[in-house]
């Protein structure tokens, strides 16, 4: 905000406050000066202009008057100085009222909760013209051009008080009426600046009973601005949602000092004498008469929700010591306060703070402290040479993660950061069955407002861009990523996960993309989901692929499967398992969408289900002392049998020696006849206490053929 030194010094006692000063002043308060350009003097004294710096939360000190009391604040301990608020006109004068203000112009305000309170006054009979010259030297100090004397006067008192205002030409009110509502579709609405804006549904105006007249917070309408010719005006004063100002400000591309006030919240509890000050201004430099009257005989007409009680909060001096390390004393603390115009009162070992309305920020007791760290000045609080620090081991899933992608990475993953909204196309793809994707309402977002419902289309686009970049990786592309996905079920509520989603290609033995390398691809994903299962749920831990339908478009129902994972120590059939998420191909019209020509295995793994087994117990484990026997096994089985299937058969016949039941490959031909497999697996069998002899396997191989050709219906390949 641009500050003028001289117009400072008006609410100061004695106002002899240097810019030297003041930059020093504002600056340990927290409102630090970005630039100091020299000025004429003022009324004979020295003048400069301050670039203050105001943070967002601290709405009150985009004003003079705000600056100023932070200013008597910081000085009273070294250098006392008094705030004096301004009342009346320049003089100190409150101008008489006439007549009846209802008798002229009404007031309906038909959304409270959004205007919690408008206020009108009438002024009759000025003149408009030139502003004289301590008003316009006081607006050229601050950067603002003036217009004329009743314009001037709203820019002046924004400046000031920080409450914004403006006048309507009562003349060009239709019906003499004021009606705070929101906006017709498409009503047009043409602003101070000349332009033209369509307005939305969502607008808050401010009309006559025949149309709008002002955006709400914003900016004042043309077709009722005061002009040479205007004889009577009515002044608002009002307060505003914040939310909905910045909303509207935004959707018109409309910024202006008001709005920017408006954003940062103006306190109802002050809009009477903030009016009071506006009106007797105007009829001090534009003449007229004030009128009178209105519901309580003070002049105004109001309209809006009760000014809410003033805030308190509990305050405890010892807390307080305790949180900034130094000692202050309960005395320095009261003063503080008083200085900054919050009232205490001592209750017991508390202080019971009344906040003042202009304080909006000053919430909870950490407020207060905050408030006394910066009176008291941040330089004495001291800051040590060394800062105690004790390093704690990571936590149990920072530790799960780390394991879980250092395995992916061992296995020539690379990990990705990408952002979390796709387009609603890509969305509806990824999003599964009984789900709904979530958008946001942010024109920033442009052609990408849905929030991903799965990481994969990520994923692609990734390796859509490694593609057209000409990379190349021995055995593929490899990519993952660890991250949040969104949605909501049919009742809006959230389904937001974290997950880890893998994509690898799908490697070729020539130019087509056959059969064979599908299946090698999926037993390559399989293989990976094993390695990272084991990462987190134990060294002995399964995971197996269950045929599912897809639930979403993006899968290949062809190759789409549910993750389980059997964690170390866990019986499968017990109960125990754990459903970790789905895998399987990327169906062909997904790949083409991103222009890949190469097929894509993938994976989307829940992460609270991989880390619920970890930490697992370690175990070790000698090296076999004995060796062991292999045999292989090739049987002719119906294409949809799985190998789940075959490995839960040999697991069922009872084998008291059966250490492993591993894939070796599978053959599809003429010789197998159609939709006919031969399937190579290799049974592993060992005795810990000595060395195996081949008779005492081969009943244990017999068992394992009859009961394939028994659950199986499979022929034996010899």
């Amino acid at each position: 905000m641009d500050t003028s030194i001289a117009w400072l010094n008006r609410y100061l006692t004695p106002g002899d406050v240097t810019a030297d000063e003041a930059d020093r002043v504002l600056t340990a308060a927290g409102f630090p000066i970005e630039g100091t350009e020299p000025l004429p003097p003022q009324s004979g004294k020295p003048d400069a202009r301050l670039d203050v710096e105001v943070t967002s939360n601290r709405g009150d000190c985009l004003s003079h008057v705000g600056l100023a009391r932070e200013v008597a604040a910081s000085l009273s301990a070294d250098k006392p100085r008094a705030f004096m608020p301004p009342s009346g006109d320049s003089k100190g004068n409150t101008p008489a009222r006439t007549g009846d203000v209802r008798d002229v112009v009404s007031l309906e305000n038909q959304t409270p909760e959004l205007c919690p309170l408008f206020t009108v006054q009438v002024i009759r009979g000025v003149k408009v013209g030139p502003s004289p010259a301590w008003l316009a030297d006081a607006l050229e100090a601050a950067g603002q051009r003036p217009i004329n004397n009743v314009v001037d006067v709203t820019n002046f008192i924004t400046l000031e008080l920080g409450h914004p205002c403006h006048v309507f030409d009562l003349a060009k009110l239709a019906g003499a009426k004021l009606v705070v509502r929101h906006a017709a579709a498409k009503e047009k609405l043409t602003t101070l600046d000349g332009k033209t804006h369509e307005l939305a549904a969502a607008d808050l105006v401010v009309a006559d009973s025949e149309r709008a007249q002002s955006l709400a917070g914003v900016m004042g309408g043309a077709d009722s601005e005061v002009g040479e010719g205007t004889v009577d005006v009515v002044l608002e004063m009002a307060t505003w949602d914040p939310v909905t100002v910045r909303e509207q400000g935004r959707r018109h591309t409309l910024r202006t000092d008001a709005s920017y006030r408006f954003e940062r919240i103006v306190a109802p509890a002050e809009i009477d004498s903030a009016a009071a000050r506006a009106a007797a201004l105007l009829v001090e430099v534009a003449g007229g008469s004030l009128m009178g009257g209105g519901e309580a005989g003070d002049g105004f007409i109001r309209a809006g929700k009760p000014i809410p009680a003033a805030h308190i909060v509990d305050f405890r001096p010892e807390r307080c010591r305790s949180i900034l390390g130094i000692h202050v004393s309960d005395q320095e603390m009261v003063d503080a306060f008083t200085r900054l115009e919050i009232d205490v009162q001592p209750d017991g070992e508390r202080l019971r703070c009344t906040i003042p309305a202009f304080r909006p920020d000053l919430i909870r007791e950490i407020d207060l402290v905050e408030e006394v760290a910066r009176t008291k000045g941040y330089d004495a609080i001291p800051v040590e040479e060394k800062m105690a620090v004790r390093v704690r081991p990571p936590s149990e899933t920072e530790r799960g993660i780390a394991l879980a992608a250092g395995s992916l990475t061992g296995m020539g993953f690379y990990e990705t950061v990408t952002f979390s909204f796709v387009t609603p196309a890509e969305a509806e793809l990824f999003v599964p069955a009984g789900a709904r994707v979530v958008a946001v309402d942010d024109e920033r977002r442009g052609e990408e407002p849905s929030l991903r419902p799965s990481v994969l289309p990520s994923l692609l686009r990734c390796r859509k861009a490694n593609r057209a970049g000409g990379v190349s990786v021995p055995g593929g592309v490899r990519l993952f990523e660890r991250a949040a996905i969104f949605g909501e079920d049919e009742h809006g509520a959230s389904l937001e996960r974290r997950v880890i989603a893998l994509l690898m290609d799908v490697p070729s033995t020539g130019k087509k993309r056959a059969h064979d390398d599908a299946q090698a691809g999926l037993r390559r994903l399989a293989g990976v989901l094993e390695a990272l299962g084991r990462s987190t749920a134990g060294p002995h831990a399964r995971v197996r692929l269950e045929s599912v339908e897809p639930p979403a478009a993006c899968w290949d129902p062809a190759a789409c499967a549910r993750i389980i994972l059997t964690p170390d120590g866990i019986t499968p059939g017990s109960g125990g398992e754990l459903v970790l998420g789905t895998a399987g191909l990327i169906a062909p019209a997904i790949t083409d969408r991103y222009d890949l020509d190469a097929r894509v295995a993938a994976a989307e793994v829940d992460e609270r289900a991989l880390l619920a087994h970890f930490p697992h117990t370690t175990r070790i484990e000698p090296m076999p002392a004995f060796p062991g026997i292999e045999r292989d096994v090739s049987l002719i089985l119906s294409e949809d049998v799985a190998w789940s299937r075959v490995q839960a058969v040999a697991g069922s016949v009872g084998a008291d020696r059966l250490e492993a039941v591993e894939f070796v490959g599978v053959y599809r031909g003429e010789q197998v006849g159609a939709g006919k497999k031969s399937l190579t697996l290799r049974l592993g069998f060992r005795d810990p206490a000595r060395t195996l002899r081949h008779e005492e396997v081969d009943p244990q191989v017999d068992a394992f053929v009859e009961a394939a050709k028994r659950d199986l219906a499979a022929e034996v390949r010899l």
